[in-house]
């Protein structure tokens, strides 16, 4: 058969990765074409763009690029016309995702959506258009799999989260410090600012301002590709702290603690076991539009999944040189972290289930 894959954002490919991965085993013959990045493109060479040059977040940088957005819906329309997939699988970024879903779906293709759309939080409306256009839904959270039922009617397949299954393969590198000659004698605090620009610009300079207050340990950044190097270079400055590119993994098996930007990082840390405080920070239009619309009592992943307060979230103005510098203390003293621990052996447990990604290119195919 063949398939078509559309996802937006690093976290997307990394789930893309590992279904391609299933999907050829289960599917010898299978034709796949793709839009991911680089873990997607390490299993098929059908890249048809990067989410480096696709992804885009926020209601007023939507606005200033709509342009771009709207060429690049065009252009995969007639991308998968051409191609013409037994499947499509949507991998969650839903603003471009479900448009082209519900044209999709009017052409008679057939809509399979992964990691679904987080209508629990905002813009539950979008549930018709799921209803609508969507042939199987397949969720990640645990918690989803019953709001969709109990909420609105709608049985979707839950087979776990695939990044239990991911890290727990993952072995780190014996020879990192050595490689990115960072000093082996002294803790590491690992800074994950974000994997797009917007995000870096307006997180990183606060994540940068309480190193000083912090010199018994060393700071290293978790930096992604898709960012120029100089772009990093110019927000340090003269600041005593290490970039290491593509190697976030690698960071987080060896960091005693982590300063993280809402979204999968969070999630990636916890199952990592290292404390950890959450942080947002975007422009003034989008967090306060966000404000009307969201309708969530958490920001990270662990506290939705485990529905309560573990690990500190800081947001918009929250988010300064005191009230990291507090939180940041407050993780690394002894106790905190050992009851930080057991959270995240909780969550662990909740989302693990054996090869889920096996498990849901099964139902794909069938």
């Amino acid at each position: 058969m063949r398939y078509y894959l559309i996802a937006g954002e690093a976290s997307g490919d990394i789930y893309g990765s590992q279904l391609i991965s299933e999907i050829q085993i289960l599917d010898p013959n299978s034709k796949i074409r793709f839009w991911g990045g680089d873990l997607m493109k390490s299993k098929s060479n059908n890249l048809v763009k990067h989410y480096k040059d696709t992804s885009v977040m926020g209601f007023f940088e939507v606005l200033k690029h709509i342009f771009k957005i709207l060429r690049n819906i065009d252009y995969c329309k007639n991308d998968i016309l051409e191609f013409k997939p037994d499947r499509i699988i949507y991998i969650d970024y839903p603003g471009f995702n479900l448009r082209i879903c519900k044209w999709a779906k009017k052409k008679g293709f057939n809509n399979h959506y992964y990691i679904s759309p987080q209508i629990w939080a905002w813009k539950e409306n979008r549930i018709n258009a799921i209803k609508r256009d969507v042939d199987h839904l397949h969720v990640i959270l645990p918690f989803e799999k019953n709001y969709y039922k109990k909420k609105h009617g709608l049985e979707v397949n839950y087979s776990g989260h695939p990044l239990v299954n991911y890290i727990n393969k993952f072995k780190p590198d014996d020879k990192f410090f050595d490689k990115n000659k960072i000093d082996k004698n002294k803790p590491v605090i690992a800074l994950l600012p974000g994997s797009r620009l917007q995000e870096v610009k307006k997180i990183l300079p606060v994540f940068l301002s309480i190193i000083k207050s912090f010199e018994s340990y060393q700071f290293v950044i978790g930096g992604v590709e898709s960012i120029n190097k100089e772009k990093y270079s110019k927000l340090i400055k003269n600041k005593n702290v290490k970039v290491v590119f593509n190697q976030t993994y690698n960071l987080l098996a060896n960091a005693d603690a982590a300063i993280v930007t809402s979204g999968t990082a969070s999630l990636e840390a916890a199952i990592f076991f290292v404390p950890q405080v959450v942080c947002y920070k975007t422009s003034i239009i989008t967090y306060l539009i966000s404000k009307i619309l969201v309708n969530i009592k958490h920001i990270s992943l662990v506290n939705l999944i485990l529905n309560n307060e573990v690990v500190d979230e800081l947001v918009q103005g929250n988010l300064n040189s005191i009230s990291l510098k507090d939180s940041l203390n407050k993780i690394l003293k002894k106790d905190n972290k050992s009851k930080l621990l057991e959270s995240y052996n909780e969550l662990k447990s909740m989302l693990y289930k054996d090869n889920p990604s096996k498990r849901t290119a099964e139902l794909i195919i069938r």
